[in-house]
């Protein structure tokens, strides 16, 4: 039975806007050498459509998997997770702070809100302008979900929790943006004498 990748991505935008979503942009690659399908989706919660967040949901299959989830006629919503398992990846994007949070802190209370539904890697960037207005700190935030191919297809229910903790993530994080303080001016450049 052949599966619908593209019936399931319409499901998956039309699923994340019942747990709170604007959905704002998708994106679909295929390459054409390997035949590895990728979708990206942009959306955020609906408190945050002005930013400052960026929210991108990326799916990821490989043809190897759907070939052999084909081959076996998935049907079936019980599969354990090691079977035809497909990544979704939650990528949050902050702009850079003046202020940013100490990175171990906001892994650790990511972790209490996005559970083991959707475990976060919290990581950021440091970038250097001109010496007199110090670093800046750019937040990148990745939720990795493995789910079996068949649960997917089959069984949209199992989703709603993984979107409720998603968005649960995204609002903790439009709340304490504004106590990590914004993106500084620009340094007003002086002409040489």
């Amino acid at each position: 039975m052949p599966v619908d990748l593209a019936g399931f991505i319409t499901f998956l935008k039309e699923h994340a806007m019942e747990h709170g979503f604007h959905v704002h942009d998708e994106r679909h690659f295929l390459e054409t050498y390997s035949l590895r399908q990728s979708w990206e989706i942009d959306l955020h919660p609906e408190s945050a459509c002005n930013g400052p967040l960026d929210l991108n949901l990326a799916f990821h299959i490989e043809p190897r998997v759907l070939l052999a989830a084909e081959d076996a006629g998935v049907e079936d919503a019980e599969l354990p997770d090691d079977e035809f398992p497909v990544p979704l990846l939650f990528n949050w994007r902050l702009p850079a702070l003046d202020n940013p949070p100490d990175l171990v802190m906001l892994a650790t209370e990511l972790a209490g809100i996005g559970g083991v539904n959707v475990p976060i890697e919290v990581s950021g960037v440091d970038s250097f302008g001109p010496l007199s207005a110090g670093p800046l700190r750019e937040l990148s935030l990745t939720g990795t979900v493995t789910i079996p191919i068949a649960k997917l297809m089959y069984d949209p229910d199992s989703l709603c929790e993984m979107l409720d903790r998603a968005r649960e993530v995204s609002n903790f994080l439009v709340e304490v943006v504004d106590g990590w303080g914004p993106l500084p001016p620009e340094p007003e450049i002086q002409p040489m004498q």
